[in-house]
C-alpha cells in the first residue's frame, strides 16, 4: 500500500511538471455547439442547421440566389423537376427533359395497357378452349419495362446535371460531394480526390450483392422444397425432408437479410464518407505538435463536466481534474 501511495504521487508530481514546459492547450469553446466558424465558407454553404421550405427554395430558384444550398435546390428538383436547370440558367434543357420523359411515360403506359389486353384475352379464351392458340404479348410487357427503366434514367441524369453545374467555379463544396455519392457510389470520394476509396466501397457493394443474390436464390429453393413437402396432399419424395427444408429456409432468409443490411450500410457509408472528407480538405496538420497536461478545477455546472454531489469544502463544489491540450 505505501508503494502505491508513493507511485501515484510520483505520477502527480510528474503531470504537474510538464504542465510548465508546454506550449497550448484545447480552448474551452471547442466544446459549444458552434462547429463551423463564420470564415468557413464550405460549412456555410451546406449548413443543415435550418430545414427545407418551400419559401426558400422559391426564392432562391427564382432570383438565382447565390446562397441557396444545394441541397435545398437537390430537394426540390426531385419534385419540381427542372428546377436545377432553371437555377443554373441552363433553361433550353428543361423543355427536353420534359419532352423525354411525356414521351418514355406515355409509350410505356400504351405498352403496358396492351400487354395486360393480351393476358385477359388469352385468360378468357383459355377458359373456354385449352387449346388455343392466342398467346400473351410479352414483346409489349418488355417494351413498356424498357420505357419505364427510360424515363427513370432521364429522371436522374436530370437530377445529376443540376449538381454537375451548380457553382462550378467553387471547388470543395460538401453537399455537392453528398449528392455525387447519392447518386453515384463512389463519385463524391472521386470529386474530393480520394480515388483509392473508390473499388473498396464498389468492392462492399458489389460483394454484398453477391451474397444477397445467392442467399437469396437458395432461401426460395428451400422454401419452395419445404412448401412443397406440407403441402396438404403432396406425394413428395424427395431427398431433403420438410424439417431440413425449413432449417435452411430460415438459414438462408436470415443471411440473405444481413446481406441487405450489409448493402444499406456500405451505401450510407460512402455517402458519410464523402461528406465529411469534403468538409476537411482545408483542414491543415503541420509539424507543430505540442501537449499540455495540467491540474485544474472544474466548474460543476460546466458543459462537460460536473462534481459529484455533495462536494465540500475549499473547493466548493467544483470538480478536480487533470487538462490535458494538443496543438497541431
Amino acid at each position: 500500500m505505501k508503494n502505491l501511495r508513493l507511485r501515484i504521487l510520483l505520477v502527480l508530481v510528474c503531470l504537474t511538471g510538464l504542465s510548465f514546459a508546454a506550449k497550448a492547450q484545447f480552448r474551452e469553446e471547442a466544446f459549444s455547439q458552434n462547429y463551423a466558424s463564420p470564415s468557413d465558407t464550405l460549412a456555410s454553404k451546406d449548413s443543415v442547421d435550418q430545414m427545407w421550405s418551400f419559401k426558400e427554395f422559391f426564392h432562391g430558384v427564382a432570383k438565382h440566389d447565390s446562397t441557396l444550398k444545394i441541397g435545398s435546390l437537390f430537394a426540390g428538383s426531385t419534385v419540381f423537376i427542372g428546377a436545377e436547370q432553371f437555377y443554373n440558367k441552363q433553361y433550353w434543357k428543361i423543355p427536353i427533359t420534359y419532352a423525354g420523359l411525356g414521351t418514355t411515360i406515355g409509350l410505356g403506359i400504351k405498352y403496358n395497357k396492351q400487354y395486360r389486353a393480351s393476358k385477359s384475352a388469352y385468360e378468357l379464351a383459355l377458359e373456354s378452349d385449352p387449346e388455343t392458340t392466342l398467346t400473351v404479348d410479352e414483346d409489349a410487357k418488355k417494351m413498356a419495362t424498357y420505357m419505364f427503366a427510360s424515363a427513370g434514367l432521364i429522371y436522374w441524369g436530370t437530377l445529376m446535371d443540376g449538381v454537375v453545374n451548380y457553382k462550378k467555379d467553387i471547388k470543395g463544396q460538401a453537399g455537392k460531394a453528398t449528392l455525387y455519392s447519392i447518386l453515384v457510389p463512389g463519385l463524391g470520394q472521386a470529386y474530393n480526390g480520394e480515388y483509392w476509396k473508390i473499388p473498396i466501397y464498389w468492392g462492399a457493394l458489389v460483394g454484398s450483392y453477391h451474397y444477397y443474390a445467392t442467399y437469396s436464390k437458395n432461401y426460395k429453393r428451400y422454401k419452395r422444397i419445404h412448401n412443397e413437402a406440407t403441402a396438404e396432399g403432396s406425394t413428395y419424395e424427395g431427398l431433403i425432408p420438410a424439417e431440413r427444408a425449413l432449417y435452411y429456409r430460415n438459414v438462408f432468409r436470415r443471411f440473405r437479410d444481413y446481406s441487405v443490411v450489409a448493402i444499406v450500410g456500405s451505401y450510407l457509408l460512402q455517402v458519410i464518407d464523402a461528406n465529411v472528407f469534403a468538409y476537411m480538405q482545408d483542414f491543415e496538420v503541420n509539424d507543430d505538435l505540442t501537449m499540455k497536461v495540467s491540474p485544474t478545477v472544474i466548474p460543476r455546472y460546466n458543459e462537460y463536466a460536473f462534481a459529484p454531489t455533495g462536494a465540500t469544502g475549499v473547493i466548493g463544489n467544483n470538480a478536480v481534474g487533470v487538462k490535458i491540450g494538443l496543438t497541431f
